[in-house]
């Protein structure tokens, strides 16, 4: 049976990260994403230019360290991504390109995305369950059917998202296996395809990550 998926104007992807070893196309990959749904490619290499060049302070930190034949730390790369999630054309998703590299910025990024990985809410009149990208309501947090304001279920609190992650050692989790474990956000699509195969592949995959019901449209 052909997979039926929404119209990619009823669709907001919300975070990408595409991790992959290098050539196996993720830039060709991350153009056709921004493309398709009007969101920005963010690069930490990008980033420490553009700092480095406006000598931003965290540029200046970074030209500092880097005079000195020194690696620019996790921390410095994560305040760079910080700032850079505050621009607002990212309110509907981002693709991460070169980010994260290591456990630990792994773990930064997930205390920053918890309120997209809660993003679940629900009327507490009639009961109608909304989420952020696959099912907004028409006006922020009101239910399209009763005007009542939507309320965040018990279950999708940021209590209980901190709950289901765990913590694994630097020896022995990879960012990718560091995903891989942390519930249903990561799927893998075979790169050695086709271009337009492998585009069509990630595609299907951010629907599924993000909820979506097959066979929805005819």
């Amino acid at each position: 049976m052909t997979e039926n998926l929404p119209k990619t104007s009823e669709f907001l992807p919300g975070p990408v990260l595409l991790l992959g070893a290098p050539g196996v196309g993720k830039g060709t990959q991350a153009k056709r994403l921004m493309d398709e749904f009007n969101i920005p490619q963010i690069s930490t290499g990008d980033l420490l230019r553009e700092h480095r060049r406006n000598h931003t302070p965290l540029g200046m930190l970074a030209d500092e360290l880097m005079s000195k034949g020194k690696l620019v730390p996790d921390d410095l790369v994560n305040r760079m991504v910080a700032e850079r999630f505050k621009e607002p054309d990212t309110e509907h998703g981002y693709i991460l390109d070169g980010f994260p590299r290591t456990l630990n910025q792994a773990e930064w990024l997930d205390s920053q995305l918890v309120a997209y990985m809660l993003p679940v809410v629900a009327c507490p009149v009639c009961g109608t369950i909304y989420n952020i990208y696959t099912k907004a309501p028409k006006h922020d947090r009101v239910c399209d059917l009763e005007g009542a304001p939507l309320a965040q279920r018990a279950d999708d609190t940021e209590a209980v998202f901190h709950e289901r992650m765990k913590t694994f050692e630097i020896k022995t989790a990879a960012v990718i296996e560091y995903y891989r474990t942390h519930g249903a956000r990561f799927a893998e699509v075979d790169g050695d395809r086709p271009e337009e195969e492998v585009t069509k592949g990630i595609r299907s995959a951010l629907m599924k990550l993000r909820h979506h019901t097959e066979g929805s449209e005819s």
